[in-house]
């Protein structure tokens, strides 16, 4: 990697404002999924390590709680600057480890800056109320007061706008963290780690922890000292988290997988539509939860859709994500690209056609190609949970109810995009759809003002906006009595 400055690709673990390096008998190595070629290695820290790290956010507590919203904002602006300065060096770093191609990885740091320069305004706003009280005697408050210590448990899908969305708001709400990356990604977490030091944040707020995943996250969830988990991954994972942190009544923020429905009216404007299925599906190389995933298309304007959108899929460039012109990066790892390549062979085997791609691309391992299926059946297993990777399956549906049918047949409930021009019919498939967030005639709908989660299956809680930050606030209810 050619960094203007190296400084921001460290290979060591930050515990409570200390980086821990790597013991040669105690290493991870990375690698660039696009290449297998090893990126660096980062520490695999002990039990001891994570606890150490838990007890300087309870320490580093004490004193962040009680700075006020204005001196906690100065820091993350300050932060948030940061990102936007070395944006190019993070986005080499990010698309290095994760693959994904260079011009997205862009758009996400600089979002990631949003989020960090939109929590910092946040952070002065965490409001309480004056209640009318029952009797003359009485005066009735409510506060809202940072919950604690968090943990804080990333995906690779994301390495930087995640970690900048999940960070920011228990920051901005007075809160300290450990956070766990993902072990296929850490060094973009400690790239904006090390901004975060400059930037002025205490020492102990703030700990990046990597190494083996199941020994650090059962060490947090273990802890009395942690009061809230947020986590991103599998819906199994998920469900497990949850029983595990059952047993000190963690608070938890859950966001898990997804089956997208898109959805395209017999009136929707053709190009747009077209234009929004490309974005949705292969942007990020389809891996990411509010991707969508499955395409129902009126069956009036089935072939008509699909003509285009395989026109547009096969003018997709795939390769290296270095590469400035490259659309499409690889999957993750060798697993994923196997896991796509069952799916789209069970789904054939079943009826499905292959319109375009379907195979391994000739670009590496860890490649396959941009696909469109046709004639696909809603009992597929391509049609099951999230796919993450590059794959569209197109449906036909009658009319609206069964298309809502369709949509809702899913035990994942995090986005869902439908396309038409009818007014009424738009207010009506909004509040009809079950799920977290609806795109009408529209893809690209997360932002940092905006609540994102999902409901059913795909998790609990809210990121973004202020209501993530309520996220990470207690509220306390306070009478006072005998006021004369």
């Amino acid at each position: 990697m050619q960094l203007r400055c190296s400084n921001l690709f460290e290979q060591s673990a930050y515990v409570g404002g200390t980086w821990v390096e790597a013991a040669s008998e105690a290493c991870d190595t990375i690698v660039n999924p696009a290449d297998e070629k090893p990126v660096g290695c980062v520490p695999r820290l002990n039990e001891g390590q994570v606890v150490e790290a838990i007890d300087h956010a309870a320490t580093a507590l004490r004193d962040w709680r009680e700075w006020s919203g204005r001196e906690r904002a100065c820091v993350m602006r300050e932060w948030a600057q940061l990102v936007n300065t070395h944006r190019e060096d993070l986005s080499v770093i990010l698309s290095a480890e994760q693959g994904k191609p260079i011009h997205e990885a862009r758009a996400e740091i600089a979002q990631a800056a949003n989020y960090l320069e939109w929590f910092s305004e946040e952070a002065r706003r965490a409001y309480g109320d004056n209640i009318p009280a029952p009797r003359r005697s009485q005066r009735i408050h409510v506060i809202r007061q940072p919950i604690g210590v968090c943990a804080a448990i990333t995906s690779w899908t994301f390495p930087s706008s995640m970690v900048a969305r999940r960070i920011g708001a228990a920051l901005a709400a007075g809160c300290t963290v450990v956070l766990k990356p993902s072990s296929k990604t850490p060094f973009s977490a400690l790239a904006l780690c090390v901004l975060a030091e400059n930037a002025g944040l205490p020492r102990g707020v703030l700990s990046v922890l990597t190494g083996d995943d199941e020994t650090i996250t059962r060490t947090m969830l273990d802890s009395p000292i942690v009061k809230k988990v947020s986590f991103t991954g599998a819906i199994d994972a998920g469900k497990k988290l949850m029983a595990q942190c059952a047993g000190t009544v963690k608070k938890v923020s859950l966001e898990l997988g997804a089956n997208s429905p898109f959805i395209v009216f017999d009136d929707a404007d053709l190009d747009l539509a077209v234009k929004g299925a490309l974005a949705a599906r292969f942007r990020h190389t389809g891996q990411a939860a509010m991707c969508a995933n499955r395409f129902f298309v009126h069956e009036k304007r089935y072939g008509e859709f699909v003509r285009g959108l395989v026109e547009k899929v096969r003018a997709l460039k795939t390769g290296n994500g270095m590469l400035d012109d490259t659309q499409v990066g690889p999957l993750i790892d060798g697993a994923a690209v196997a896991r796509i390549e069952s799916l789209v062979a069970q789904a054939v085997e079943a009826g499905a056609q292959v319109a375009i791609g379907g195979k391994r691309h000739s670009a590496g391992p860890n490649f396959f190609q941009p696909t469109v299926l046709t004639h696909v059946d809603p009992g597929m297993a391509i049609c099951g949970d999230e796919i993450l990777g590059p794959v569209a399956s197109v449906l036909r549906f009658r009319d609206e109810d069964e298309a809502l049918a369709l949509a809702n047949q899913t035990r994942t409930g995090l986005a869902a995009y439908f396309y038409t021009a009818d007014l009424n019919r738009s207010f009506r498939v909004m509040e009809a759809l079950e799920c977290g967030v609806v795109g009408v005639n529209e893809s690209l709908v997360f932002n940092e003002v905006a609540p994102f989660g999902g409901i059913k299956e795909s998790g609990i809680g809210k990121e973004g906006s202020h209501y993530g930050v309520e996220e990470y606030l207690e509220t306390k209810y306070v009478c006072f009595g005998n006021m004369n």
